[in-house]
């Protein structure tokens, strides 16, 4: 019989920002509750947190390690199916790893870990227990995204040839992380946010949502990492050349000292008969131009689009759909994935699109690598 598919959190708590939007994207569809939670690393912060979310507090926990023994041992019919995991990046390893190791399934928010290590060991323990595990590259939940990747998928550009991603912010360009602001603090503390900030924090959206699109992978690099910022511990801005697997080159930036900026991920691909245009923050359309016709604009919810844009497209065309919503498809598409699961059935394809622990592994790969480049005399590093 189908049910709600039952959602625990790992973090999250009070003064989170990115736990919030979990929350309601999670909610948008109905499709998912949320029944427990560890979160906060402080166990009355975190029973705080649950009485802002109206839990039973015999079910609101003071560390992740408690959450998943305890709900483990509830029946099956009442313990949570999936873990949520909102925390800093540093803290993403400990509690997918035992999750997955204790059956429940896995949302988490990327990076997927906070090192290479922790990312192959968690892809080996997904394919060796299968259960679901799902990264929260959220761009790619826009149904104009998936309209853009399934034409080129079709060829209607021809192959591709260049591609072009951008995602300038402006936020860090002061040293805030010497103020209160929480959400700064830990994205410039290598002890906290990896190897790398700005390339680590959204240059890897950038590297995700090419490589989504397009369907190729990005085969060599060679960057230009820097720290503008005086006194920060970790990149504010880079600039990466990109070679792709098909013979394709690339440009790829991310920013956060791009002052005035607020969140202006953009792409553009060009192939053999034409190009796109996508904007995050005018996500509701797509631009196409062509060598041998008019330009084209599609948007969100008119037309003949293709399914899988359709599929994740929920209100007329001229209601901007936007940041929750992409982050919804994800959860809708996982809580489906799970619900087919219960029921020992394969569940629909075009819901089994959202980003993967692959995914992760070749965004902490080149992290790595974006890093290893910036630093090296050399001018290309492989993938």
């Amino acid at each position: 019989m189908a049910r709600k598919i039952r959602m625990g959190m790992v973090g999250g708590g009070r003064g989170a920002f990115i736990g919030g939007v979990h929350r309601m994207a999670a909610a948008l569809d109905g499709q998912i509750e949320l029944v427990c939670g560890a979160f906060s690393s402080n166990p009355e912060k975190s029973r705080l947190s649950g009485e802002d979310f109206y839990l039973d507090q015999n079910r609101v926990y003071g560390s992740f390690e408690e959450m998943i023994t305890k709900e483990k041992a509830l029946p099956e019919d009442k313990r949570m199916d999936f873990v949520s995991i909102v925390t800093p990046n540093h803290m993403h390893f400990a509690p997918a790893k035992m999750a997955l190791e204790n059956g429940f399934h896995v949302v988490c928010d990327k990076p997927v870990s906070f090192s290479m290590e922790e990312a192959l060991e968690l892809q080996k323990l997904v394919r060796s227990t299968g259960q679901i595990f799902a990264l929260t590259h959220n761009y790619t939940g826009y149904p104009m995204v998936k309209q853009a990747k399934q034409m080129i998928k079709n060829g209607e550009f021809g192959k591709i040839r260049k591609v072009v991603v951008e995602y300038p912010q402006g936020w860090l360009s002061e040293r805030v992380e010497s103020t209160d602001s929480k959400q700064a603090a830990w994205r410039t503390d290598p002890t906290k946010s990896g190897k790398a900030g700005a390339m680590g924090d959204i240059g890897t959206h950038a590297e995700n949502l090419a490589e989504y699109i397009t369907g190729l992978q990005i085969a060599e690099i060679c960057a230009d990492i820097s720290t503008l910022v005086e006194g920060r511990m970790l990149d504010d801005d880079g600039n990466v050349l990109l070679r792709f697997e098909n013979g394709a080159r690339g440009v790829l930036f991310a920013s956060q000292i791009s002052a005035g900026e607020e969140n202006a991920l953009k792409i553009r691909v060009y192939g053999e008969k034409g190009g796109l245009e996508w904007h995050q923050m005018e996500p509701n359309t797509l631009i196409t131009r062509w060598l041998d016709d008019h330009m084209m604009v599609y948007r969100t919810g008119i037309g003949n689009l293709y399914p899988e844009a359709q599929a994740h497209t929920r209100i007329p065309g001229g209601h901007p759909e936007g940041y929750l919503e992409a982050f919804a498809n994800i959860y809708r598409n996982v809580a489906k994935c799970i619900q087919a699961s219960l029921e020992n059935r394969d569940p629909e394809e075009v819901y089994t699109d959202f980003p993967s622990i692959e995914d992760g592994v070749r965004g902490m790969n080149f992290i790595d690598k974006v890093i290893e480049s910036g630093q090296s005399e050399q001018k290309w590093i492989k993938m």
